[in-house]
């Protein structure tokens, strides 16, 4: 007989994503798929609370006629696509009809090739294209001495006003900062002949906004006979893009990481970046969009997640836990793209090896999700999604902590307290008794 189950208890599975078929971009077979799944999540409305994705979708179909999926233009599917920055919470941790379930539903993916049938028709506008080029953008930003410029414009009104009418960047967006001392430029290779080795991917925001949060991961790993080095010469990891629907610059993007990447998987080293959204996307994404790629496998299995690898050297017997109390309250925040690895929650875990600490743990979406954040037509909306976990702030949360460095510095930013936000890493550091000035 035939299972006829509501939902599925199996474990979540994913297929390879076709955008090299014809069919892929062919709207007219686009718009029957996005029907099929629309009518199923408008019947569920499991995902309302997750993004704007699902609360547009479902407007949509109580505004029209028929109260029904078919009584909603297809004009305004777009509306839905234009919501989903691709955080795959929806996949991951409410659908109950993803695959192996016979109704097959990935609605990320299926969001993502809407997003590539818009761009290949020209719809993707040019501010969007340019803020999806962190590497080109970074690399101008961060010239010595106009870093300085750019930085303090950011935060003068006026020009926040232009760059709202140019770039539609909205004016009261957190902006990072940029770096003429890039994190390339700071590193120092220490020679070590330990057998636990990890090469750093350092990517756009670490190299350009961030290198302090590469730089403490560097050193916690240091502290723990690990030896580190910088992988040189990479481009970026295309999640932007991929949010963008660009699929043939993901994939232009990935064969040039491929050769130093290899290089150093071949030599025996795990890879690591401090941003989860760029291991995210060599673990599981590129997988899947160049699914004939022995290379791309095998760098997506050399990645780990900091706190993955920390743990694993705990089970080894070779994380050093000789932490100094931290007596502070802090909010820690799982991201998205580190929840959807599917690792569980190891950066919990050693933050409560530190002696003290007062941790509390929110897993849900801050809504930032790099240029969903920043953007004029979204930002209202990433406040919105944001709010609950800012709102969990009070005068006595001392730090807030977020694995993605943007989603933390986002938190605290639309919090009514003003609080500074770091990387878990950088806490892990002072704990060590390496750093006692972040605190």
């Amino acid at each position: 007989m035939p299972d006829y189950r509501e939902g599925s208890l199996a474990a979540p599975m994913r297929h390879p994503i076709q955008w090299d078929d014809e069919d892929y971009y062919d709207e007219t077979s686009l718009h029957i798929e996005m029907e099929r799944v629309f009518d199923i999540c408008h019947t569920c409305r499991r995902c309302v609370n997750l993004c704007q994705s699902f609360p547009t979708l479902f407007d949509l179909v109580d505004a029209s006629e028929t109260f029904e999926m078919d009584g909603v233009d297809k004009a305004d599917y777009s509306k839905v696509v234009d919501q989903c920055y691709l955080c795959d919470l929806c996949f991951m941790t409410k659908c109950p009809y993803v695959p192996p379930h016979e109704w097959n539903i990935d609605f990320p993916h299926l969001m993502l090739r809407a997003k590539a049938v818009a761009f290949k028709q020209g719809k993707t506008k040019l501010s969007h294209k340019i803020l999806t080029s962190p590497q080109k953008v970074g690399a101008f930003s961060s010239v010595p001495v106009l870093s300085g410029v750019i930085n303090w414009t950011n935060n003068f009104k006026p020009f926040r006003q232009v760059l709202e009418k140019t770039l539609g960047v909205h004016t009261d967006a957190l902006i990072p900062k940029y770096h003429s001392k890039k994190l390339s430029k700071r590193f120092v290779y220490e020679q070590n002949d330990s057998q636990y080795k990890v090469a750093i991917f350092g990517t756009c925001y670490g190299e350009f906004n961030d290198p302090d949060t590469a730089l403490d991961i560097i050193d916690v790993l240091r502290h723990n006979n690990v030896e580190v080095k910088l992988v040189q010469k990479t481009q970026c990891c295309g999640m932007p893009k991929m949010e963008l629907g660009d699929l043939e610059s993901v994939e232009a993007y990935a064969q040039e990481n491929i050769a130093p990447l290899m290089a150093l998987v071949e030599q025996g080293y795990k890879l690591m970046a401090p941003i989860p959204s760029c291991v995210l996307m060599f673990k599981n994404e590129l997988p899947m969009i160049m699914s004939g790629n022995e290379a791309i496998k095998a760098i997506g299995e050399a990645f780990y997640d900091p706190f993955e690898y920390l743990m694993f050297l705990n089970k080894e017997g070779a994380l050093n836990t000789d932490f100094q109390p931290i007596n502070q309250h802090v909010l820690y925040h799982m991201a998205c793209h580190q929840r959807v690895q599917n690792i569980g929650v190891q950066t919990k875990k050693v933050l409560s090896l530190i002696p003290g600490l007062d941790l509390d743990v929110i897993q849900r979406c801050s809504g930032h999700d790099g240029t969903y954040g920043v953007r004029k037509d979204t930002y209202t909306y990433a406040v919105k999604i944001g709010k609950p976990i800012a709102n969990k702030i009070t005068q006595e949360t001392d730090l807030v902590l977020s694995d993605c460095v943007m989603a933390g510095n986002h938190i605290a930013h639309i919090s009514e307290y003003e609080v500074k936000a770091i990387h878990p890493m950088s806490l892990v550091k002072i704990a060590y008794g390496l750093d006692k000035e972040k605190t």
